[in-house]
């Protein structure tokens, strides 16, 4: 189906005819999000308010100027941690002789003015067409770091699920403080955890119809706030939710005192590279999933997601992204617009204005359950054996890119993924003239027919300059990718490609790759890299 321009009459006749499907969709996706906003919040080390305002932000403002279709835009596990590491560090900036409730503050209010300098980052690459970055980055070491981010979020939440403060703050400790954490763990707090992840964990192979329709999510709400009145969590509120009583009250402004220090600059630029990554991906991920068979624009995406972070770092919020799971809940619930997200933000904000007494009754310990299980999802055993089908050296990267991101941090961790890539590419047969410079020659061999030779190399650094020469040539014609005279082609490229085939073949085009007869796959996976 050709695009229609997310414009003001394309929105408007959206509403007209779509209002019912979007509004149901956005009222499901809100139930999954409630939750999800919260456990966010507390995962990121900020009051449970910051996830919701995100939320909320995410649905009525970014739903009406962003350049995907379905997508759900919200807090995310997957800047969680970013954001705790901002918390942290700036924790240990403050100026002596605060107190501890304002240290909170002043690296709450920083992190804040982190989040807002990265929405202007995100805007500028918007205006500087960066939407072709996420070509970039090696799958693997995407992968990796979201991995990372899992057992990340999974060690930490696991320490809450049980009711215990580790006195520990390197990741490396969190995790070895868990038998500690197991050996005090609070019964009732841990039961309540329990029946969470059993809840969570079985909800999918459950197949009354009736129960299916009640979001796992909202399920383990209904269940856990009587468990909390039975445990009478009440008369120890650091159990419950914390909300507060109009929300204007949870509005916090941003401090920008310490914004030029390097420590800031580090948070700015990671929280840019990652927000910004996983929010196009999952924007291609989505697209991939739409019935219409619709393509974002990716650059708008960008300077939406900046405008939107901008503001929801000025009310107080947490940096917003495009994310997937609920977006797949999304098309799952019939979407057929951006409305389900405007809806879903709409009913974040009313569950917020008139259901905040309900919301504090909420163990925490149910949202950490929802964030193990997320990640466990991003870390799972599954993807370790998934990287090592698709090639030995794909584990490799993967798992170096885990191991520096949880030892020393997230930025430290994509690069050495994208070094170690390189290294792996030059022993591999890589011509070093060829590392970030695509060689390729575009020979028009009759009317409708357009053959690229490819030299030396396709691999992940070289492949932006790849992609925007093949997306020069006109549409509806025969394209032949000529990887003969290559010698070495890695699994990004085969990737990138096989969805640039599809996309080009649904638009009347004929895409083909030949030349690779005297390749070597290095995995029997088909989109193994090649080498000659």
């Amino acid at each position: 189906m050709t695009n229609q321009k997310i414009s003001i009459s394309y929105l408007s006749n959206s509403l007209k005819t779509h209002w019912k499907a979007d509004l149901s969709a956005g009222f499901i996706i809100s139930l999954i999000a409630l939750p999800l906003c919260l456990g966010i919040a507390m995962a990121s080390g900020l009051p449970p308010m910051a996830g919701l305002i995100a939320g909320i932000v995410g649905g009525l403002f970014l739903s009406l100027t962003g350049g995907s279709y379905l997508t759900i835009n919200g807090p995310a596990a997957g800047l969680a941690v970013i954001v705790l590491t901002s918390i942290e560090g700036f924790k240990q900036l403050a100026p002596a002789g605060l107190t501890p409730e304002q240290i909170e503050l002043f690296a709450y209010q920083n992190t804040l003015a982190v989040g807002l300098a990265c929405g202007v980052l995100q805007i500028l690459f918007g205006f500087a067409k960066a939407g072709i970055l996420s070509s970039f980055f090696p799958s693997s070491v995407v992968h990796g770091m979201l991995a990372a981010i899992g057992i990340m979020i999974f060690s930490k939440q696991f320490h809450v699920a049980l009711g215990v403060k580790p006195e520990a703050k390197e990741m490396l400790e969190i995790i070895a403080a868990i038998p500690s954490s197991i050996m005090h763990l609070n019964p009732h707090i841990a039961i309540i955890s329990l029946i969470s992840l059993i809840i969570l964990i079985g909800h999918p192979h459950v197949k009354n119809k009736y129960i299916k329709l009640i979001p796992a999510p909202l399920a383990v709400i209904i269940i856990a706030i009587p468990l909390g009145h039975y445990f009478n969590l009440e008369s120890e509120t650091k159990y419950l939710v914390s909300v507060p009583e109009r929300i204007s009250d949870g509005i916090v402004l941003p401090d920008f005192s310490n914004i030029f220090t390097p420590f800031a600059i580090q948070m700015i630029v990671t929280y840019s590279l990652v927000a910004s990554l996983e929010s196009l991906l999952t924007a291609a991920a989505i697209d991939r999933l739409d019935p219409e068979k619709r393509t974002s624009d990716f650059n708008r995406e960008l300077f939406s997601k900046g405008a939107g972070n901008i503001l929801s770092s000025f009310l107080g919020g947490l940096p917003i992204i495009a994310e997937v799971v609920r977006s797949s809940a999304n098309i799952n619930n019939g979407a057929k617009s951006p409305w389900a997200n405007f809806f879903h933000g709409l009913f974040l904000l009313i569950f917020v204005v008139f259901l905040g007494g309900i919301i504090h009754q909420i163990p925490l310990s149910a949202l950490a359950a929802m964030l193990m299980v997320t990640g466990y999802r991003l870390a799972s055993p599954q993807s370790f054996i998934q990287t090592y089908r698709i090639g030995k050296e794909q584990l490799a990267i993967f798992i170096a890119t885990i191991i520096f991101t949880i030892a020393v941090d997230l930025l430290v961790g994509i690069l050495a993924g994208i070094v170690i890539k390189l290294l792996i590419h030059v022993f591999n047969g890589l011509p070093i003239k060829s590392i970030f410079k695509p060689f390729l020659t575009i020979n028009k061999t009759n009317d409708d027919t357009y053959r690229v030779e490819v030299l030396y190399s396709a691999v992940f650094s070289n492949f932006i300059g790849f992609k925007k020469q093949l997306m020069s040539l006109p549409k509806g014609k025969n394209i032949e990718i000529n990887f003969e005279n290559a010698m070495l082609v890695d699994h990004s490229v085969m990737e990138n490609l096989q969805e640039i085939k599809i996309k080009y073949e649904e638009a009347g085009g004929s895409f083909k790759i030949i030349g690779l007869e005297n390749h070597k796959s290095l995995s029997p996976y088909k989109s193994s890299g090649r080498k000659k």
